[in-house]
């Protein structure tokens, strides 16, 4: 098997990323949905509501990177059971001239990082942004969003929504805003991806100092053909 190849081959540091990955992969059972039509995140999400069962949810948008000392997930995973369950969006703040580019929230009754989310708005210009949190690509979800994507008709695009099914929720008071702590990386766009990258390399105790090398010699190279 791979283990065994890896091994003859004296690849003793792979071997044990492979041991790590399988001791991981056994505690869990992965299954996979697959949807069918690209009729959006809530469709997306909605898809998966057998696998569900009625119990809370994470949801994780893979080209949103997120580095930091406490995975995020257990920073919402945190909030969710310290707000008796209530769906747990991500956010942080955003410069102005950034706004446009997220969804915002709308909060009163703010506990720490916690914030009560009384409105979200998609994409908003800085006059009409209600504050400068803005939703990134992680979420706990209530059972309660299920039950309001069973109903929900085309958004934006002439899709399904995920934020239209949690904000139909709001009403309830089940709905808070998490201020995560951790470093954001957007991979899907090309310097976002290479950017996150880079510091997922410097981040490693084996990958620093060579990285750091190949960084030196690429200004030092660009330096030299720009004069």
């Amino acid at each position: 098997d791979l283990e065994a190849h890896l091994e003859a081959r004296g690849k003793d540091d792979l071997v044990r990323i492979l041991q790590e990955v399988d001791a991981l992969t056994d505690k869990v059972d992965i299954v996979y949905v697959q949807q069918k039509e690209a009729l959006g995140l809530g469709h997306a999400v909605w898809t998966a509501r057998r696998q569900v069962e009625g119990e809370p949810c994470a949801v994780l948008l893979a080209d949103d990177v997120i580095l930091g000392a406490a995975p995020v997930l257990q920073q919402l995973i945190r909030a969710h059971e310290e707000t008796e369950g209530a769906t747990v969006l991500a956010v942080r703040r955003v410069p102005r001239d950034q706004i446009s580019r997220y969804g915002i929230v709308a909060t009163e009754h703010s506990v720490g990082r916690i914030h009560r989310v009384v409105d979200m708005v998609e994409k908003p210009s800085v006059a009409d942004a209600p504050t400068d949190l803005a939703i990134f690509g992680r979420y706990v979800l209530a059972p309660d969003v299920f039950q309001a994507l069973d109903v929900a008709g085309p958004g934006s695009g002439g899709e399904i929504q995920l934020t239209d099914a949690v904000r139909s929720t709001i009403a309830t008071g089940n709905v808070v805003a998490y201020e995560f702590e951790g470093d954001y990386y957007d991979t899907g766009t090309v310097p976002g991806y290479l950017r996150a990258n880079l510091a997922l390399a410097l981040r490693r105790d084996d990958l620093r100092e060579t990285m750091l090398g190949v960084i030196r010699e690429l200004v030092d190279a660009s330096e030299m053909a720009a004069k």
